[in-house]
């Protein structure tokens, strides 16, 4: 027995020192379907087909606990990270017996729901993967994958490419080993197939980990973006390679409409506790392979804490960076066009008001577009809207080349209205309703025609920055619509000037930042550098300027409670005769900018602002939702400071709402109250310095990018 082992770590070891050393050669890596890749892959196959064939292995027991999670993704581009709407926390008991039999049983689940929906799981969803999956993958009980043959199958062999491309060691001491990574891409990769790597032991060519993701044709639900998945196996008794943890992330959007929603599912597993050889009666793993136990013993199953508590933080909506690696991975491995979903003509709307809205000076504005997708990442998006009471058509072409990774080259045109605010007071949609009602109309627009260009980065840590140069004109805009009740302010007298606009953004979507909190930030610095003469005389260069902006949002758990802080930062500065444009002053005032002051009452070329509440559970009326849930018995009480300081040098007061404005600070106090799920908010404020009460209701700031 010992000349066997001392004979297998011989073996072992050369096998290690050949590989390296042929790695270590230039061109080695990546190459496809060469011998040394070829015997990896076959051994792995045969030991495979043993199922585990060990004879101190008739069958064992182990436990897996985990989470599944449905994310929900919003805005365009998808710039921010998703965000959970239903969590469930699972515990099972698993069982295998020789040579494939496996059984899964579900002896503890709860789950909390964040938003409505009425979302139902595939079984094999709610359980883990067993033996690295049969010769024959599926998932999603055959509706998202059916019947893709496994790389390491005798099909398989004759279906995929394969390509020694590292080598590493894992484990220390006695358990540390040499684990080599195989690159497997399809043959034909217009067929469904899988894409990604293998990581070998070579010693007994036992599978240690797989990520991989597939091919377009694949995947059978056209609404499925990508579906990723990552097999984790350790070594467990000192023999046996076993399931460890395992990860799999499926992510869908819309087939009909170019609109910014995504869902995500994404599961998550740990593996341990395995015993082995327990006399596992076969007769166990007759019917489905999945099951659960009576709802009587899963509520009785000792859970500590809440979910929410003990959800991992890469699951409360960052990609994990393995799932990320799987899809960098793949893109890489085979063409973009075999991972891309079908070339289509489709509707294109960035917000549902897109399709309608109401302001002061178009009325009513119905919309519409379309979008175009020709493959290797480019498309074109045309959009148009006609206000019936100016009636001017409104409207953008552009054409976008984009990477996998996010990032985009932009060309495009425009005729449309641009916002003078910083920050928006209200969604679109309640703004629509407050305008044609009661003559409450909280945006500042100016119309804006333009031709320019952008790119568009992405860092690998998530941060997006767009860079943008066009030219344009920019014009004065009147008060054209009627009001059911009340009377409309005017607009701004923004100035007529031809111009070229630089701007720089740069954003980084909230995640996790000092002392356990949250940070979002959003920054801009542009410049604006008019061309030409004046309606009035002068030379357009006095009004030259140079703008920042800077917005942060930080959120921090205390407890049952939340601390939530919201700053903002900006400033301008005309390079001659300190002549600024109305259009480019910093305009507060107004439910989100300034509570308890007016709209837009406070205009500066300097200003900040600081907002800080603290979010605590509070009683809430229950009611049934039906298929799509219950509404807690919860709701959030948020008490808030608010603070705006901003100097008054040099600026002329372009509306009724800032007559009698002063430099310094303007404090208010207020508090709001949060719905279930977040869906409303409801807002009461009192300016402290020539402010007044104010009073404001309006969906949760989340939902705002789709409104």
């Amino acid at each position: 027995m010992r000349r066997f082992l001392v004979a297998r770590g011989l073996c072992a070891a050369a096998c290690s020192l050949f590989v390296l050393v042929s790695l270590a050669r230039p061109g080695a890596a990546q190459t496809w379907n060469d011998p040394r890749s070829r015997s990896l892959v076959e051994r792995a196959t045969a030991r495979r087909a043993q199922q585990l064939a060990d004879t101190g292995l008739a069958d064992y027991q182990a436990n897996a606990h985990g989470y599944v999670t449905f994310l929900a993704q919003l805005g365009e581009g998808f710039r921010t990270p998703p965000k959970v709407v239903k969590a469930d926390e699972l515990e099972l008991e698993v069982y295998w017996h020789a040579p494939n039999l496996s059984k899964q049983r579900i002896i503890g689940r709860r789950d909390t729901l964040l938003l409505p929906t009425d979302i139902a799981y595939h079984r094999d969803h709610l359980g883990i993967v067993q033996n690295n999956f049969p010769n024959i993958i599926r998932i999603g009980e055959g509706d998202e994958v059916h019947d893709v043959p496994h790389p390491l199958s005798p099909e398989g062999l004759t279906q995929y490419d394969f390509a020694l491309a590292d080598s590493f060691a894992i484990g220390s001491g006695t358990q540390r080993i040499n684990v080599y990574e195989i690159k497997v891409r399809p043959k034909d990769d217009h067929q469904a197939r899988v894409v990604g790597a293998i990581y070998i032991d070579p010693a007994e060519g036992q599978v240690v980990r797989m990520n991989f993701s597939f091919t377009r044709a694949a995947l059978l639900d056209k609404a499925l973006e990508d579906l990723s998945v990552v097999l984790e196996n350790r070594l467990v008794g000192g023999r046996f390679w076993l399931p460890s943890r395992q990860t799999v992330e499926i992510r869908r959007t819309g087939t009909w409409l170019d609109y910014p929603v995504r869902g995500i599912i994404h599961g998550r597993w740990e593996i341990g506790d395995y015993r082995f050889n327990t006399s596992v009666s076969p007769a166990l793993f007759a019917g489905p392979e999945f099951v659960q136990a009576s709802p009587a013993q899963m509520k009785q199953y000792p859970w500590k804490g809440t979910i929410l508590d003990s959800l991992p933080p890469d699951a409360r909506g960052v990609t994990e960076a393995d799932v990320q690696r799987v899809q960098s991975e793949a893109r890489q491995l085979v063409r973009a066009q075999a991972l891309a979903r079908a070339q289509r003509v489709t509707m294109s709307a960035r917000s549902l008001s897109d399709f309608a809205r109401f302001d002061r000076v178009e009325g009513l504005g119905v919309g519409d577009g379309v979008s175009k997708q020709f493959g290797a990442g480019v498309s074109t998006t045309v959009r148009a809207r006609y206000g019936l009471d100016d009636r001017q058509t409104k409207g953008s072409a552009a054409i976008v080349v984009a990477r996998p990774s996010g990032s985009a080259f932009r060309i495009f045109a425009s005729r449309d209205f641009r916002d003078v605010g910083d920050v928006a007071e209200r969604s679109t949609v309640v703004n629509s309703l407050a305008a044609q009602e009661f003559g409450s109309d909280y945006t500042d627009p100016y119309l804006a025609r333009a031709v320019g260009a952008s790119v568009d980065y992405v860092a690998t840590n998530g941060i997006r920055s767009r860079l943008t140069a066009s030219y344009e004109r920019q014009s004065p805009l009147s008060v054209r619509a009627r009001t059911v009740s009340g009377v409309f302010e005017p607009t701004i007298q923004a100035e007529e000037s031809h111009a070229s606009r630089f701007a720089l953004e740069v954003d980084r979507p909230p995640a996790p930042s000092f002392f356990g909190s949250e940070l979002e930030l959003h920054g801009e610095l542009r410049t604006t550098i008019p061309y030409g003469i004046r309606l009035d005389g002068t030379p357009a260069s006095d009004a030259r300027t140079l703008r920042g902006a800077l917005s942060a949002n930080l959120e921090r758990p205390l407890g049952a409670a939340r601390l939530v802080t919201a700053t903002t930062i900006a400033a301008v500065a005309a390079v001659y005769r300190n002549r600024t444009p109305p259009q480019e002053l910093i305009y507060l005032g107004g439910p989100t900018s300034g509570p308890g002051y007016d709209y837009h009452s406070i205009v500066s070329t300097r200003a900040f602002t600081e907002h800080v509440e603290l979010r605590t559970p509070a009683p809430f009326i229950p009611f049934s939702l039906g298929r799509f849930g219950r509404v807690p018995a919860q709701g959030t009480f948020a008490p808030f400071v608010h603070v705006i300081g901003a100097t008054s040098d040099f600026v002329p007061c372009v509306s009724s709402s800032c007559q009698g404005f002063k430099g310094g600070f303007y404090p208010s106090v207020g508090a709001g109250f949060l719905t279930p799920f977040d869906l409303l908010r409801v807002d009461v404020a009192r300016g402290l310095r020539h402010g007044r009460w104010t009073f404001s209701i309006d969906l949760s700031r989340q939902f705002w990018s789709i409104l």
